[in-house]
């Protein structure tokens, strides 16, 4: 780690020509990966990555760079060499640094470091097993990856602050692919935590989430097209919260809210959904996939309360964009690593629970579609329109599950889509994934109970619904 004292050296030096803010981002990160296919150890590799990432400020100009020469002459060149952006007189002189202290809500008891490739790899291998064992000719490819990073990053800034912060993440995927005469199906799993490795023993089977990613692309491939057209649709709990988190996630950071390029901005204590609605972004559940003690601002991660029985509550924002909205960062200052310049993120964002069964949910509706997961999708922030491919649905059929179908896309429009849910569940459950925008890929939880949506527009190639 560069010391202080270089520190407070290279924050002077960027601050020499009138920017008002300069930060410091130290990273160094240790990153392993072990991939067995078709019962093979096929990759195993481990990567080390260690630099400095700079940030000036001044009113709503941004200006970013970044090196891995740690050395006090590299250290003073890019400095120097950012500070060329702008040609005012000295606004600022750094001449201390204090600590901020963070509760560290996520330790690591084991850390991964510690942990075999031999352990790993027979982790991986449980899942990978069972799924032997169904001796299913159609199931014609498997892959299992044990992925674990850890992270140690220090910030330094010129409002005379700098902290620390140490993560350990590990994450286990299963891949499976089928096939027959009707084509190929996939299948997929992959549950990551900021626990250590007990969490894959102990709270999560590898065995239970291998044979669902097995059953999910065997059952696909004999599953008919889905039909299409506007019709009721019960969103599962866990994974079916990326709907939420990217038609109406993203239209909620200050990144698009401070720019007027959010379907939501202007709308802060409005009414933008259902009564039955409530949404939070929390950065603070222990050990969540998406949790940060302190953002990369040096804001302490909080719970964000964004929508309240559908009224619009908060935003979740950075400092730099915070200028634009009279606002300071409510700790939602993220990015990938110090290639990348932060900004405004979700963590670990979700629909609350509310006051129905999953099954008194199913049973209330006539017919419609089960959309338990998601596969992939777009969407646009300034309009909140999208469209999502869904990886696990059935047809309802006069208030039960029924034949599973393939092929279903939704498409509308986040805020139109918060209106129109009329049932939500108590059922709340949380998955993890990786999200991309202009900071980078970073980790994030998705969440919500099962909820219905009073209708949707489904395309398939199924024909009509009946």
């Amino acid at each position: 780690m560069i010391s202080k004292k270089l520190a407070i050296d290279v924050l002077n030096a960027a601050l020499a020509t009138g920017a008002d803010y300069a930060e410091i981002f130290y990273e160094d990160s240790i990153n392993n990966s072990l991939e067995i296919e078709n019962g093979r150890v096929s990759v195993s590799t481990a990567n080390s990555m260690c630099g400095v990432g700079l940030r000036l400020l001044k009113q709503y100009q941004t200006v970013y760079g970044y090196t891995n020469d740690l050395s006090k002459k590299g250290l003073m060149k890019l400095a120097e060499s950012l500070s060329h952006s702008f040609n005012g007189e000295r606004l600022i002189t750094v001449t201390k640094l204090d600590m901020i202290k963070a509760k560290n809500r996520n330790p690591v008891k084991n850390s991964y470091l510690n942990v075999s490739k031999e352990e790993k790899i027979a982790l991986v291998k449980e899942g990978l097993d069972a799924i032997k064992e169904l001796n299913d000719p159609r199931i014609v490819r498997t892959r299992g990856v044990f992925l674990d990073n850890h992270r140690f990053v220090a910030v330094f800034n010129s409002k005379e602050k700098w902290f620390k912060r140490e993560q350990e993440f590990g994450r286990i995927n299963y891949a499976v692919v089928a096939a027959n005469e009707n084509g190929f199906e996939t299948g997929f799993e992959g549950p990551g935590t900021q626990d250590d490795i007990n969490y894959f023993r102990t709270k999560i089977s590898p065995k239970e989430k291998a044979l669902h990613a097995a059953t999910l692309a065997l059952q696909n491939l004999d599953a008919k097209e889905c039909p299409s057209g506007k019709m009721p649709v019960v969103i599962g709990n866990g994974w079916g919260g990326v709907l939420f988190h990217e038609s109406c996630g993203h239209p909620l950071e200050a990144s698009a809210i401070s720019k007027n390029l959010s379907c939501f901005s202007g709308k802060h204590g409005e009414k933008i959904a259902s009564d039955i609605v409530s949404a939070v972004d929390d950065s603070t559940m222990p050990h969540e996939w998406g949790s940060i003690d302190i953002d990369d601002e040096g804001n302490l991660g909080t719970k964000r309360l964004l929508i309240k029985n559908g009224i619009l509550q908060d935003y979740m924002i950075d400092d730099a964009n915070g200028r634009r909205m009279n606002r300071e960062g409510n700790g939602a200052c993220r990015r990938q690593n110090y290639r990348y310049c932060p900004t405004s993120r979700m963590s670990n964002t979700y629909i609350c629970n509310g006051k129905s069964s999953p099954e008194e949910i199913i049973k209330a509706t006539k017919l419609g579609l089960y959309a338990v997961s998601f596969n992939g999708g777009s969407v646009d922030p300034t309009t909140g329109e999208f469209n999502f491919g869904c990886s696990e649905a059935y047809i309802i059929r006069d208030g039960k599950v029924c034949e599973p179908v393939k092929g279903a896309t939704l498409i509308g429009k986040g805020f139109e889509i918060l209106q129109k849910i009329d049932m939500v569940g108590n059922d709340l459950a949380l998955a993890q994934g990786m999200c991309g925008a202009a900071s980078g890929s970073i980790r994030t939880s998705v969440g919500q109970p099962t909820i219905r949506v009073s209708e949707i527009t489904v395309g398939g190639r199924g024909g009509e619904l009946k």
